[in-house]
């Protein structure tokens, strides 16, 4: 049993899929820094110096104007900006790594295409071998 574990562990696609989600956890982060700290505050000040990770909808009828734990406190609330905030980064990461995959396609060798073995008869269009000197299928002369 232990041998077809480590069998089945060392299959080159195991091992490329445990690479894939150790670095796409690595690359979230990255991008969901980048979000947080970089991009929500540009996209706050251009829409009128909004924190978007502040907004939310009370629902227990609270003052407007309360920190989101504070309105937590009194009721509860729907906090949508961190929504946002999320939609944004998952279409920043979705965007990368289509970036990444349209980079690596260049990258990538055509594989080749094999010559053709065949032509189609003049006459009846069936198939033939290149070589042929009559169709085997009408008897026509090619």
């Amino acid at each position: 049993m232990f041998s077809e574990f480590k069998k089945f562990i060392m299959r080159g696609n195991v091992l490329d899929l445990a690479v894939g989600v150790i670095i796409g956890a690595a690359f979230g982060k990255i991008v969901t820094s980048m979000v947080e700290d970089l991009i929500m505050p540009l996209v706050g000040l251009v829409v009128g110096k909004v924190n978007f990770s502040d907004l939310y909808v009370p629902l227990a009828g609270q003052a407007p104007g309360l920190s989101i734990p504070d309105a937590k406190k009194l009721g509860g609330v729907l906090t949508y900006g961190n929504f946002l905030s999320n939609i944004l980064n998952f279409l920043i990461i979705a965007f990368c790594i289509f970036l990444v995959v349209k980079a690596a396609n260049k990258f990538k060798k055509p594989e080749p295409v094999a010559a053709p073995t065949t032509k189609d008869c003049p006459q009846c269009a069936m198939p033939i071998p290149l070589a042929a000197k009559k169709c085997g299928h009408c008897a026509s002369t090619l």
